[in-house]
């Protein structure tokens, strides 16, 4: 049999490089969609049976044909993970509607465009996982990220909307609240005197979204939340 694939968006250089190198040391052929081709490029030329390939998730059109092209290259995905997003910060009094309004389209609208474009091979081969990466906007509303917040919390009620409709038919979804700081240059640039264990590591993220997506059927999870072990929650 030929490798599983997984296709992963918003591949970065933080948790989606760390989701594509752990699913490629996992035997999976990989299907890595950005809006950045040449960063795509140069990591997917790392990877074993990576392919890259330009995306904006909020486009339906863009979504159905790279789906399309993707299914070409290497067979259906497997493995979907939507770790894409948009964000902003500001109180509502603040932003511009328009932001709020593309965040929706990548974080919620993204999300419905995957999944209906590929729960269908999922549901006739009985098997298959789709995940959300989020955070704790997703749960709860502050001042600032009235333009973020919303899209984020759409984003995990239409994932649970989807488990529930998917999970007895034997597809895996599941929404993974990140709530950490995420190790990487900029935010090391912003916290400068934080020691490392204020900070999450994208391959412990990337660890625990393998693990996941791998649970056994008997005991599969839906809501995970992940942090450093002193994030006070």
């Amino acid at each position: 049999m030929s490798a599983p694939v997984c296709l992963i968006t918003g591949v970065g250089p933080g948790t989606g490089s760390a989701l594509a190198r752990r699913f490629a040391e996992g035997g999976y052929r990989l299907a890595l969609l950005a809006r950045n081709q040449e960063r795509l490029a140069a990591l997917a030329h790392q990877l074993p049976g990576a392919k890259a390939y330009r995306c904006d998730v909020s486009d339906a059109a863009q979504v159905e044909l790279v789906a399309s092209t993707v299914e070409q290259d290497l067979g259906s995905p497997t493995v979907v993970i939507h770790n894409a997003v948009g964000g902003a910060f500001g109180k509502f009094s603040e932003i511009d509607p328009a932001i709020l309004n593309r965040n929706f389209q990548i974080n919620t609208m993204g999300l419905l465009y995957l999944a209906r474009r590929f729960a269908p091979a999922m549901l006739q081969a009985s098997r298959g996982a789709i995940v959300a990466t989020g955070n704790t906007s997703a749960l709860r509303g502050k001042p600032g990220f009235a333009g973020f917040a919303p899209t984020k919390a759409a984003q995990r009620i239409l994932a649970e909307a989807i488990a529930r409709d998917l999970g007895p038919q034997g597809v895996h979804v599941a929404y993974v609240v990140i709530d950490a700081v995420i190790d990487l240059e900029w935010t090391r640039k912003r916290w400068p005197d934080r020691t490392d264990d204020f900070f999450i590591k994208p391959r412990a993220i990337a660890d625990e979204i393998w693990h996941v997506v791998h649970q056994d059927r008997s005991a599969w999870s839906f809501n995970v939340e992940i942090r450093p072990f002193g994030e006070a929650w």
